[in-house]
């Protein structure tokens, strides 16, 4: 497959999106086979190191095979944010276009997805010490009473959060105290949007939700058996992580964490794992639903590899004779 020259319009760039265990990463795996792709991981959990198992991330070997981006980026104790993601995907993107490869979007993380194909709104950098100062008197008086002062000055922001949601709390009334505009305010600001590329837009929905669930049961299993938990363990050990920060907050590290704290049974981490990510899944599906301009393939289909593939091969073709 040839890759439309530089002297067309954009070059093209493949999205793949799916919730999570509906085979993205193997068919991702299937086209970069055949066609000159690199894949660029959309995954908020799989840029961090160390966390292995319980983010389904791929394997050496798959690596080495296809060259694999925004992989084992940070360390677990690091913040990473959308906008963040969206200047390294671009500058992937970038490198992998003038080497004359085609750009492979893989992952579920719709927030990323969102970020790089829709725009950011213009909000401010997080500040430290602005955090620090919330942080504090969530500490004295609890986060229902930030809550409260959240509703005094954004009540439009405050009345969409619970008054336990501490981190979007915090980042409204941060947001507050750096620009005096509300977070409610700033986000009804029209966007601004770069992405260079025209996209070839798939998604991977499966026809029977129930077979998804089954895919997800016997995921987490594996992860366990694999051992989540001594990863986890490993990985407390070797950062000194707390329980709220943006990794640990990740489907299946969360429950493996209060299993260690003594919170919940074995039995519990499995159960309480296995319904989060089905409710992850029902919040990806919820949100790919409400794309138009993508084609959607069955992800239980057994040709789905060989449809996808061949629906990716026209439309490069078109873009060739454009």
């Amino acid at each position: 497959m040839t890759v439309p020259p530089r002297g067309t319009q954009w070059p093209p760039a493949i999205i793949l999106m799916g919730p999570t265990a509906s085979g993205k990463s193997a068919l991702a795996m299937a086209l970069a086979g055949t066609l000159p792709c690199e894949i660029v991981s959309v995954d908020s959990a799989q840029i961090y190191q160390g966390m292995d198992v319980g983010t389904a991330k791929p394997t050496r070997s798959e690596r080495s095979e296809v060259p694999h981006h925004l992989i084992d980026i940070v360390e677990p104790h690091d913040r990473y944010s959308a906008a963040l993601f969206r200047d390294d995907a671009l500058t992937a993107m970038r490198e992998i276009a003038e080497r004359d490869r085609i750009p492979l979007l893989v992952g579920g993380t719709m927030l990323y997805f969102r970020a790089l194909l829709e725009g950011l709104n213009e909000l401010p950098e997080a500040d430290a010490m602005v955090r620090l100062v919330i942080d504090t008197l969530a500490e004295e008086q609890g986060w229902p009473a930030v809550h409260a002062r959240l509703a005094a000055v954004d009540p439009e922001t405050a009345a969409r959060l619970a008054p336990n949601d501490a981190q979007r709390i915090q980042r409204a009334l941060e947001v507050y105290q750096l620009t005096g505009k509300t977070m409610a305010e700033l986000l009804k600001k029209p966007r601004y949007v770069y992405f260079p590329y025209r996209p070839i837009k798939i998604a991977l929905i499966p026809g029977d939700r129930s077979m998804l669930h089954e895919r997800i049961a016997g995921r987490f299993d594996a992860m366990l058996q694999a051992g989540l938990v001594d990863e986890l363990r490993a990985l407390r050990d070797q950062y000194g992580l707390e329980a709220d920060m943006p990794s640990m907050r990740s489907v299946g590290y969360r429950q493996a964490w209060q299993y260690l704290e003594g919170e919940i049974g074995r039995e519990e981490l499995r159960e309480q794992g296995i319904a989060a990510t089905r409710q992850l899944a029902k919040r990806q599906l919820t949100w790919l639903r409400s794309l138009e301009d993508m084609t959607v393939f069955d992800a239980l289909d057994e040709d789905v590899e060989a449809m996808t593939l061949e629906y990716v091969r026209r439309q490069m073709e078109a873009m060739l004779y454009e």
